[in-house]
């Protein structure tokens, strides 16, 4: 079964940094546009940054200058640097690819999803 796999979540205080890493293993995404969305408890899931398989990005506006989105096609792994962390980056981070090469910022555009990792920032 494909699916993309997290790491790097845990907890931090807010001003930290964390980086996040998603591995495909069972195909390559390499000519795929990959995201990150996250989910805090009792909201819709949102989307926060993407890629395409060309290194364009797309970043939602309350992490834009903060987080980084990059990918390492030789290694199949996407990763994003999250810095300057605030407590309202509490949520549950999800990666996702999609069937298509371009960048539309919904949920539903993506078509692989990972289980998710939880990210902290206390106050």
């Amino acid at each position: 079964q494909v699916q993309p796999v997290e790491s790097g979540g845990g907890l931090v205080q807010a001003g930290g940094s964390l980086r996040l890493s998603c591995a495909a293993s069972g195909r390559t995404f390499s000519r795929n546009a990959m995201g990150w969305f996250r989910q805090a408890p009792g909201k819709e899931r949102a989307f926060v940054a993407a890629i395409t398989w060309g290194g364009s990005t797309n970043y939602a506006d309350s992490v834009k200058g903060r987080f980084t989105i990059s990918k390492d096609n030789a290694k199949n792994t996407m990763y994003l640097q999250m810095n300057n962390l605030k407590p309202e980056d509490t949520a549950v981070y999800f990666c996702a690819a999609s069937s298509s090469s371009g960048i539309v910022p919904r949920a539903t555009w993506f078509n692989y999803w990972g289980q998710g990792t939880q990210i902290t920032v206390s106050s």
